[in-house]
Order: C-alpha cells, then sequence, then structure tokens
C-alpha cells in the first residue's frame, strides 16, 4: 500500500521519479505505474477543477510568461502540434499543473486539456515503467 501511495503522491509532484519510487516502496512496477498515471492526470485536473484562484495562484508562483517567444521550446511545441504536444512533454518537463493553467490561458477547454494531460503520459508511464521493471530486474 505504501508503495502506491508514494507512486500516486510523487505521479501528482513529480512524475520522473513516482514509478521508480513507487516500486521502491515495494509495489509492484505496473501497479506503481498506475498509480503514478492516476496521481499524474489528478494533478491537472486538481487546477481544472479549483477555479481561477488557484490558477492565479500557480501563473504567479511559477512566473508563467504567457507571451509567445518563438525561441523557447514551449512555444515551438504549442505552435507545430498545438495541445496534444504539449501533454505529450508535460511529464518530463512542466508537469500537469502548470499544463493546465497555460493551456486554461490559451483558450483550450477544460475537458480537451485533461484528455491531453492524461493520454499524453501514458508513453511515459509505459517507458519509465519498461525501464524500471528491466533496472529493478538488473539489480537482482
Amino acid at each position: 500500500m505504501t508503495g502506491i501511495v508514494t507512486a500516486f503522491g510523487l505521479g501528482f509532484l513529480y512524475f520522473i521519479s513516482a514509478i521508480p519510487a513507487g516500486v521502491a516502496a515495494h509495489a509492484s512496477v505496473w501497479l506503481a505505474a498506475t498509480a503514478a498515471w492516476l496521481g499524474y492526470s489528478a494533478g491537472g485536473l486538481v487546477v481544472l477543477v479549483a477555479g481561477a484562484p488557484l490558477r492565479a495562484w500557480i501563473t504567479r508562483k511559477m512566473k508563467i510568461d504567457l507571451n509567445p517567444d518563438p525561441a523557447k521550446l514551449f512555444w515551438k511545441v504549442w505552435h507545430r502540434f498545438g495541445l496534444w504536444g504539449l501533454g505529450l512533454m508535460a511529464p518530463v518537463t512542466i508537469g500537469p499543473q502548470v499544463t493546465a493553467v497555460v493551456a486554461l490561458a490559451l483558450g483550450e477547454s477544460p475537458g480537451r486539456i485533461q484528455i491531453a494531460i492524461s493520454l499524453g503520459v501514458l508513453p511515459w508511464v509505459v517507458a519509465l515503467g519498461f525501464l524500471t521493471a528491466f533496472g529493478a530486474h538488473v539489480l537482482k
């Protein structure tokens, strides 16, 4: 149970470490991966449901600049792939909370944002799950 809670909590806050930490806390790889995916998806959902005050606080706290800067990777991805590109890059860059704030500010609907966040992390869940499983197998 500790491994599931660990993976969920870290998935919510810092996805990259969620699956390995869940496995280290004695969850199976795929149970930790599922919990990390659910935690990550919940991270975006909280921002979308909480409303404007939380979004304003995150924008101030993270110093999010919504002025397009073509030199930054974020804006290159946004212009080329849109919301789906952001959803795919968010797990290893800005996370679900900031992705939700920025996508809302750019005019996307909350439903589409949540779907992009939840689906965009799945390739990373599978990749990190396999890497964790392989790494754990090598260490035994």
